[in-house]
């Protein structure tokens, strides 16, 4: 019986993400809630769609904004950093940022000045308007761009790293570190559920790939509406 019920709460959850975003947000109440489910069966909900970036401009996403914290002076970017410090830095007037340590996870890299790192959007901007977002409101992609209500969403990695991927997917680029593997396929299919995000199919058969070798890795997600 315990199987049939878990069977029954993952089948439930995956129809859920099938469904349009007012659909799903009406069936899930004022708030929704927090899902956790295998990678495969979170890559396996994922809509694809043929991608197409026709019209995409970076400033159709407006970053980096006041935060989520306007009154502290810092910008989304500052924000992250700050959050992801391993060693919290010493803020400065016009929140400049002395000392601290992070840690690259893309690279195994360890940094102590952050100029040396970029905020990445785990799904790059332009990735994002291929698979949805060009169909969205400003306000939606500027909430998308700097969006710090999932850990996965941003992330303090090597300026190195995060050039080297520039706006590729999984199929095309994937972090250098083994390590990074699991943890890297699980938040890109976290943040594509988050938003409502397609795949195409050479994405989609990469991410079953990785989660073929990532057993017992979940994929935790609140869709954002």
């Amino acid at each position: 019986m315990i199987v049939i019920v878990r069977a029954a709460t993952a089948a439930a959850a995956v129809l859920a993400l099938s469904l349009p975003a007012t659909t799903a947000h009406a069936a899930a109440g004022e708030r929704a809630a927090a899902q956790v489910l295998p990678i495969g069966v979170a890559v396996t909900a994922l809509r694809v769609a043929v991608e197409d970036r026709t019209g995409y401009q970076r400033t159709s996403f407006k970053h980096w904004n006041r935060g989520d914290l306007p009154a502290d002076g810092c910008n989304t970017r500052q924000e992250v950093l700050l959050a992801e410090a391993v060693d919290y830095p010493v803020i400065g007037p016009g929140c400049t940022l002395a000392g601290g340590l992070w840690v690259s996870y893309y690279d195994e890299v360890s940094v102590t000045d952050a100029g040396r790192l970029d905020i990445d959007h785990m799904v790059p901007l332009a990735e994002a308007w291929d698979s949805g977002a060009s169909a969205w409101t400003a306000q939606r992609r500027e909430a998308y761009a700097n969006d710090q209500g999932a850990a996965a969403s941003l992330v303090a990695v090597t300026a190195a790293s995060n050039r080297s991927k520039g706006d590729k997917d999984p199929f095309e680029w994937l972090p250098p570190s083994p390590e990074a593997l699991c943890r890297y396929g699980a938040e890109w299919t976290a943040t594509k559920l988050r938003w409502g995000l397609a795949v195409d199919e050479a994405e989609r058969d990469r991410l079953l790939d990785i989660a073929a070798g990532c057993d017992g890795t979940d994929v935790e997600f609140t869709p954002a509406w």
